[in-house]
């Protein structure tokens, strides 16, 4: 994408490495087990991906309070 396109759109320019962190980020907010998104990253050990890339989103948050309040709603 170009600057002018960047710009139109209203995008922030992002490294390579800001990049991988949203997919993962993404990943794992549409559900992706950590043992799939470990896989995709190429890591060897699975800790790797939990301790660098294994973030807590608002949604994912709130997702987690959600299924809660459904639990102990029962």
């Amino acid at each position: 994408m170009d600057g002018a396109s960047t710009k139109k759109h209203k995008l922030e320019k992002i490294t390579t490495h800001e990049l991988r962190h949203t997919h993962c980020s993404l990943l794992f907010e549409a559900g992706a087990t950590i043992k799939e998104v470990q896989d995709r990253l190429g890591h060897a050990d699975v800790k790797t991906t939990m301790n660098i890339y294994a973030h807590v989103t608002e949604k994912a948050k709130e997702l987690a309070a959600e299924k809660f309040a459904k639990y102990i709603d029962f």
